[in-house]
């Protein structure tokens, strides 16, 4: 039953998907068609025309195809050419029209006629099986090197010599240390890029501590044998990044460096980066909240009618600086879910789901309100998952860097949602942890992109979260 779900949400995913990409090609080649030309009385009303056939027509060539329900066998020659034949349906149709001027009858040339057609058959072909294409690329992608490489331990090396490189491939090598940088005290190497990674200005012990925040812990940090030389004679103070502990050995390492400050410091990403971040948190989040305020309407109904009980489920989380903060969704379970303590949400099949609510929870349509908590800043559409005290403590006894989380915004989604699902496990959520601690030593503009399409690629190919 779980599966046959799990199905239908991926085929309805894939037909929501192709329509809005057939749209796109359609409306490219519209506007190629009049960038091409003289000017074209009455633009407006034949574009909107041709992307009202062409809607209507590319609906028609999927259904009678079906090609939105090969979710996972991308590859067979069946799912190709169910797509192809939902394309020549669609074109034939909107052939048609324009043959008897349905549409575009204002068009005095026959080539611009003749362009418009090819330009719409190549453009959807072109995105259809592109799309394809990068979600079976996607679906065949294994989740086990990415879970290898944040098991590593993270490690810095000190200096940026030949011989510091050289340590650091070598200890990568290995696959039980992930090196995340060079540390030095020059500041005019401060933020270059020597073998894809950083250098970071370290001065004192401090100056560690702070990158300990940012980096979301270290575990060690080597000393290569020509930058222990040259710390020795430099002289440092016991508050200095003294090599008092290498013993001069080449491959020595401080194991263990640990944070005594617990407020954190900055997280990596420019104060531009963060700008723009919340500026679309904002105005994106400001839009869905009324774009979908019918289908709240709708889900507030279906829920007060199924038992009577409150609308949203309201719980204690904590976010941005350690600060609690009330997270919102619709109520999916029964009132009495928790009486007998904090459970974790075991899956579909969650006796406590309520009849609406394994509706709203299949289709992720419980977590809508959280577009408020992005609205107000208690979220970001890109995080972590929060999570409650209660579990937090918990995970902290196994693992305290989890406090570091506390510098970003949690987040709707996550790159830990991505590869570890949800968590009804201790085990998982220390997984879900690393995943975590590796997002906030790696984030930026661009990997919340990577994020966003990565799950988008995740649900048009069928595969779980």
């Amino acid at each position: 039953m779980a599966e046959k779900g799990r199905f239908q949400r991926g085929a309805s995913f894939i037909l929501f998907q192709d329509m809005i990409l057939s749209i796109m090609a359609s409306l490219l080649s519209i506007l190629i068609v009049r960038w091409v030309s003289e000017a074209i009385p009455g633009f407006t009303v034949i574009a909107l025309k041709w992307l009202m056939f062409s809607l209507v027509f590319s609906l028609i060539g999927f259904l009678v195809t079906q090609s939105h329900k090969v979710v996972r066998r991308w590859a067979t020659m069946g799912s190709i050419t169910r797509l192809m034949w939902a394309i020549v349906i669609k074109e034939a149709l909107l052939s048609l029209c324009v043959i008897f001027g349905v549409l575009v009858k204002e068009y005095q040339s026959p080539q611009l006629k003749v362009l418009l057609i090819i330009s719409d058959v190549f453009l959807t072909a072109a995105f259809l099986f592109y799309m394809r294409f990068a979600a079976r690329v996607f679906s065949k992608s294994e989740n086990h090197n990415i879970m290898e490489t944040v098991s590593r331990k993270n490690a810095l090396v000190l200096g940026t010599s030949n011989e510091s490189v050289s340590l650091a491939n070598g200890l990568e090598t290995t696959k039980k240390y992930n090196v995340v940088g060079f540390i030095t005290s020059d500041p005019d190497m401060n933020g270059m890029v020597i073998a894809d990674k950083i250098v970071y200005l370290c001065k004192d012990k401090n100056d560690i501590r702070e990158l300990e925040w940012r980096l979301g812990g270290i575990d060690c940090i080597f000393f290569p044998k020509g930058e222990v030389d040259k710390v020795d004679s430099s002289g440092s103070d016991d508050d200095g990044l003294s090599a008092g502990n290498a013993a001069g050995n080449s491959d020595v390492k401080s194991e263990g460096v640990s944070s005594s400050g617990d407020r954190p410091v900055s997280d990596g990403m420019s104060l531009m980066g963060k700008f723009i971040k919340r500026s679309f948190d904002i105005v994106v989040s400001g839009i869905l909240l009324i774009v979908f305020s019918p289908l709240w309407l709708i889900s507030a109904i279906l829920i007060k009618k199924d038992d009577g009980g409150p609308v949203f489920f309201r719980q204690e989380r904590v976010g941005l600086g350690g600060k609690h903060f009330e997270i919102l969704k619709f109520r999916s379970m029964r009132l009495d879910a928790e009486v007998n303590g904090a459970q974790l949400y075991s899956g579909d099949d969650d006796p406590r789901l309520t009849k609406v609510g394994g509706f709203l929870r299949r289709h992720h349509l419980d977590e809508l309100p959280q577009l408020w908590n992005v609205f107000r800043g208690d979220m970001s559409f890109i995080g972590y998952r929060p999570e409650r005290p209660f579990y937090i403590e918990k995970i902290s006894q196994r693992n305290p860097r989890y406090r570091y989380l506390f510098q970003i915004r949690p987040g709707v989604t996550s790159y830990a949602t991505l590869y570890n699902g949800y968590t009804d496990t201790m085990e998982k959520m220390l997984t879900r942890l690393d995943l975590d601690l590796y997002y906030l030593r790696n984030h930026s503009l661009w990997f919340d992109m990577k994020i966003l399409m990565t799950t988008f690629l995740k649900i048009v190919s069928g595969k779980e979260f």
